[in-house]
């Protein structure tokens, strides 16, 4: 019988390999693909406001309107995959984020490099995205954290790598060879990893976390495809709208960094070579935190793990709003990066851990829309305010505040568990 036919060999030996790797290679790939290249943005800040004449506020909108797409898309993707499955979606996705960095390289005016970044890159990883992360979660259920950790870190290790590398590339070439080169990139990688990605371990014949029977998942709960919350069910509960209103209020500073450091870097006389390394450090931070904390939240419970990264991201933007020169801006760069690492492992896990498998592509989806609408109004607002006042100050406090905030709310949502 053909592998994707088969039922789960209850009694059966374990298999010396588990499959659930290769899916986490898979996520692992795509999200380096999708996200390094998007995190590329800051780097071409400079390029775009000298070839189009643009304020920093106005260039800053092309990454605002690719975030608010690809997190905003997740309420469609997500529930598509449950459908139809992830790999298909995976795949498309990565071939739009390819041809909208192609494009981005070919355009002739802003209004050309909205279209082709916002609509291909925003799209691209829209499409892929979250389908990659709601597969994580049927295939693993004790370790989910730790493997939702792992294929996240892909969004780690492409801000390592990719911001440097283009850098490297607007260097040599200038920005459009670079745009048409990560195109390249994403077609070639991302295509080819997205073909790996299976929906669920039954359909394999297996069973999550490799294990032998469904008793031994108990602890965070293994359920099946089939079972826990659908949409609705999961929308009308308070622990949805405490997670929702957390993630909102503080996506509002989440991705500021992604764009703004390195422009706030280069004001404060840091060379251009140490400042293009700044986003290379938050990747450095933010796939040690998706491996440790992802890791340590398995253990000490994923909800009071959660608290700690929105905790641990406010303090480290109180040593942003301290520093001015590479050192000070380095340090942040890492303890943000870490926490945000942390954050973004845990939260796809913590839905799993709530509402099930069912839905579980839609629910992350639906909870996604927060994240895009913060993502559309920080980053851009950021410029505009920069370009009024001529000082990041404002933008760093409402972060820490929006924050500070997401911490006591989920703070609320465990003693209302309590209760």
């Amino acid at each position: 019988m053909p592998p994707h036919t088969t039922t789960p060999d209850l009694q059966g030996r374990q298999p010396a390999f588990f499959y659930g790797w290769v899916v986490v290679a898979a996520a692992f790939a795509t999200t380096f693909v999708g996200f390094g290249s998007a995190y590329t943005f800051s780097a071409f800040v400079g390029s775009l406001q000298t070839e189009f004449a643009a304020s920093r506020g106005s260039v800053s909108l092309v990454f605002s309107l690719a975030g608010f797409l690809y997190f905003g898309l997740g309420v469609l993707s997500g529930p598509l995959a449950d459908r139809w499955g992830a790999r298909r979606l995976v795949m498309a996705g990565m071939v739009l984020t390819g041809a909208g960095l192609a494009l981005a390289g070919l355009a002739r005016t802003l209004g050309q490099v909205y279209a082709a970044y916002a609509l291909g890159v925003g799209l691209g990883v829209g499409l892929a995205y979250v389908p990659a992360l709601g597969t994580i979660q049927r295939w693993f259920a004790r370790r989910r954290g730790f493997a939702s950790g792992l294929a996240v870190s892909g969004i780690g290790v492409g801000t390592l790598v990719m911001p440097p590398l283009a850098s490297f590339l607007i260097a040599e070439w200038g920005w459009r060879t670079a745009y048409l080169l990560l195109g390249a990139l994403a077609l070639v990688v991302g295509v080819g990893m997205a073909v790996l990605i299976a929906d669920d371990p039954r359909a394999r014949g297996l069973l999550p976390d490799g294990d032998l029977s469904p008793t031994s998942s108990s602890g965070n709960a293994a359920l099946p495809a089939s079972e826990g919350y659908s949409v609705m069910q999961a929308l009308k509960t308070p622990r949805f709208a405490g997670l929702y209103a957390a993630c909102l209020v503080s996506s509002f500073g989440l991705f500021v960094p992604f764009v703004h450091l390195m422009p706030y870097a280069l004001d404060h006389g840091v060379a251009q070579a140490s400042a293009g390394l700044l986003l290379g450090a938050i990747g450095v931070g933010s796939t040690a935190g998706r491996f440790m904390l992802g890791n340590l939240a398995d253990r000490m419970g994923r909800q009071p793990a959660l608290l700690l990264m929105y905790a641990g991201m406010a303090a480290s933007m109180l040593v942003w709003v301290m520093s001015s020169g590479a050192a000070g801006l380095a340090v942040f760069a890492l303890a943000f990066g870490v926490f945000y690492g942390g954050y973004v492992a845990l939260l796809p896990a913590l839905v799993a851990d709530y509402f099930g498998g069912r839905s579980i592509g839609a629910i992350i989806g639906v909870l996604y829309t927060a994240v895009a609408l913060g993502t559309l109004v920080g980053p851009s607002a950021a410029g505009f305010v920069f370009d009024f006042t001529h000082s990041y100050t404002l933008v760093i406090a409402a972060s820490i505040l929006g924050n500070l905030a997401a911490a006591g709310i989920v703070l609320a949502i465990s003693r209302l568990k309590a209760r």
